[in-house]
């Protein structure tokens, strides 16, 4: 394995990917609406959450997809605070009148009474926690946000060890993380009483898939191209889904079904890396892919603000209209949520995220171009520059 030993050249933009991103904020939106008016095929559906898990990796991927030695490691945190502070902020003010009462109808399960725990929303501390009303509180699906600010913190540290290896040596580290992740999740299933099973922090456990996404990022970047084509990592998203839909079954095996149920994030989290490879890749060799279409990367850069409102938007129609039963005709319901949301998060992406980011970044690059010594500056002699360090975005 041969080590890093200068700037490895920016990878071009994998427009795929941002098209592939829309599709799972989508399959979480699918999941969230059992709440208000599931379909007959929700069973399908209720494996929409791993969209998350997708959202894990992917972030991870890009991250070390985008990397650069040239970027210190504060440039790259507050390029991450611009990127999800102001669309956060804005959808937890709107998150606040639909899941907050000063006296709560009990009936309403998802309202909650003003506290303090509240305020640990704000600087995204509330994903600590695994008690649900901490874990939920301000804008429910603000949760995740958490476990990225926690991979955010950490990836400048993590991107290290990537950079004394190529491409076998990141495919190790990748194969090392889902083997750590499987063992972990077997032995919880085993002890489900233990600290370290049914309490450690959300950001903590999830970190695997952040950081194997970074992992393969890292291995095609030095050369990697599997020779499958992004279709296989479709049909085995279908065929994780099939599997665990039979394990719901009395037909399958119960030792079979118990940890395969109990497993299914992580291997959710296989399946997504895979996707997330090929698509990269045949982007890489410039073939065609409708998941570059305009459209799609249109509501793959609004996919972030989407999924923070959507569940404003389906829980203020369900105070308003009451559950709906699971009926076919729930599908004009979906398609009343998804039109309110998109319209909502368009509005949220155009109007807040993207602009407001835009200019953080600015003022950020304007204050470091002001502190840096004008150029043809002559150091005395003995003087040594600074040197970038090749370990941060």
């Amino acid at each position: 394995m041969s080590s890093w030993s200068g700037p490895v050249a920016r990878m071009p933009r994998a427009d795929s990917l941002t098209g592939l991103r829309w599709w799972a904020a989508f399959g979480v939106f699918c999941y969230h609406m059992a709440n208000f008016a599931p379909l007959p095929v929700q069973a399908v559906f209720d494996y929409g959450n791993f969209g998350v898990t997708f959202f894990f990796v992917l972030s991870g991927f890009v991250l070390t997809w985008a990397w650069s030695s040239a970027t210190p490691a504060t440039t790259f945190w507050w390029r991450r605070v611009a990127r999800i502070y102001p669309a956060h902020l804005v959808a937890l003010a709107l998150a606040i009148p639909v899941f907050y009462s000063v006296s709560p109808d009990p009936e309403q399960w998802w309202v909650k009474p003003f506290g303090a725990v509240l305020l640990l929303s704000i600087p995204l501390l509330q994903g600590w926690s695994r008690d649900p009303s901490v874990l939920f509180s301000g804008n429910p699906a603000a949760w995740t946000l958490t476990c990225e600010a926690f991979f955010y913190a950490l990836h400048p540290a993590l991107q290290r060890p990537l950079l004394a290896v190529r491409t076998r040596g990141a495919l190790l580290f990748a194969a090392g993380t889902i083997v750590v992740a499987l063992t972990y999740r077997t032995a919880a299933m085993g002890a489900p009483g233990s600290w370290w099973s049914s309490g450690l922090p959300w950001p903590v456990v999830r970190l695997s898939e952040f950081f194997l996404g970074m992992c393969l990022a890292w291995a095609v970047r030095s050369g990697w191209r599997p020779r499958l084509r992004p279709w296989f990592g479709y049909a085995a998203a279908l065929g994780l889904v099939g599997l665990l839909i039979v394990c719901r079954t009395p037909a399958a095996p119960a030792s079979v079904a118990r940890w395969v149920n109990g497993s299914a994030n992580e291997l959710a989290m296989v399946v997504c890396a895979l996707m997330i490879v090929l698509v990269a890749v045949r982007d890489l060799a410039g073939r065609p892919s409708l998941l570059r279409t305009r459209p799609l990367v249109a509501l793959g850069n609004a996919s972030y603000a989407f999924y923070l409102v959507h569940a404003t938007v389906l829980y203020a129609l369900l105070a308003l209209l009451g559950h709906r039963g699971e009926a076919w005709a729930n599908l004009g319901w979906y398609a009343v949520t998804f039109a309110l949301s998109l319209a909502l998060a368009l509005a949220l992406h155009h109007g807040v995220e993207a602009p407001v980011e835009r200019r953080m970044r600015r003022w950020w690059d304007a204050r470091r171009a002001r502190r840096q010594p004008p150029t043809g500056l002559v150091p005395s002699p003995g003087a040594t520059m600074p040197q970038p360090k090749p370990t941060t975005v």
